[in-house]
């Protein structure tokens, strides 16, 4: 191996180092948040003496009822996959945008479909872990009492495969979620960035930057929310016991729509779905 070699793959290791641990970080930190929101996501309304009222009271009743644990229940297969997520995410945007530079496409609209190619070639990617980790998040079972991802995996594949109704489940609406948001978030992000001059001064430099990705994810996280409670709905349980209520994207999504309203999208877990995001 020859020197060149040698320290290529010395940083190729520090940067990867240093890619988990900030996605390990990232994870530890929102992972609560993410928890909260697929349980305001799946749980099935006021009627229900479960239901929980508010923020407050979610969080309450997890921290009484399954311990602080309970606030990590699936944190495993996010772990797991983030950071092949972000170098398939981040592989594939470059590849396509090269691609779509050969087009006659605008720079702005292949910005947006790079964006768009790369969260549908994500979500295959992670679907499998985020239908195990919906699995976990829904058990209110104490965290002690809660079987581990791997177990809960093995469980899913012998009772319902691979396919669409076992570890990939809810893949339709995975593509929808990942691809809306990495579609408007890539798109909206450098179009503004190039539109809006750099500034000479780091810390108003990195205000700027940080500012226009804040607003990237907002934006893209409050359009793509009904591909989100889609998925959370149709990983999760079913409101009745062996009977399937949630079978397709779109229908999830009109289903939603004619029992609870449009509005109630945006009481899904919105907020926490946003902060998630950032």
């Amino acid at each position: 191996m020859s020197v060149i070699q040698r320290h290529a793959l010395v940083l190729f290791s520090f940067v990867s180092h240093q890619l988990f641990l900030r996605c390990l970080v990232e994870i530890c930190l929102m992972h609560p948040l993410d928890v909260v929101k697929t349980r305001f996501q799946i749980q099935r309304g006021t009627g229900d003496p479960n239901s929980y009222k508010s923020l407050g009271d979610c969080f309450r009743t997890i921290f009484r009822n399954e311990g602080i644990f309970g606030f990590y229940k699936g944190i495993l297969p996010p772990i797991v996959a983030e950071t092949p997520k972000r170098a398939v995410k981040f592989f594939t945007f470059e590849q396509y945008k090269k691609l779509l530079n050969l087009t006659p496409l605008s720079p702005g609209l292949a910005l947006s479909a790079a964006g768009l190619g790369a969260g549908l070639t994500e979500a295959v990617v992670v679907n499998p872990f985020e239908v195990v980790k919906v699995s976990l998040q829904a058990n209110r079972d104490a965290f002690k009492e809660q079987p581990s991802s791997f177990a809960q995996a093995r469980r899913i594949i012998k009772s319902d495969g691979f396919g669409l109704k076992g570890l990939n489940k809810g893949l339709t609406s995975t593509l929808g979620r990942h691809g809306v948001f990495n579609m408007i978030y890539f798109g909206f992000y450098f179009n503004v960035k190039d539109a809006i001059p750099t500034n000479p001064d780091p810390t108003l430099e990195f205000l700027r930057k940080f500012t226009i990705g804040l607003v990237s994810g907002t934006i893209s996280s409050c359009v793509n929310i009904p591909f989100d409670v889609a998925k959370s709905r149709i990983q999760g349980p079913q409101p009745v016991p062996g009977e399937i209520k949630y079978r397709t994207c779109f229908q999830t999504v009109a289903l939603v729509s004619r029992e609870k309203g449009v509005p109630s999208f945006l009481n899904t877990g919105e907020t926490y779905k946003t902060a998630w995001s950032m």
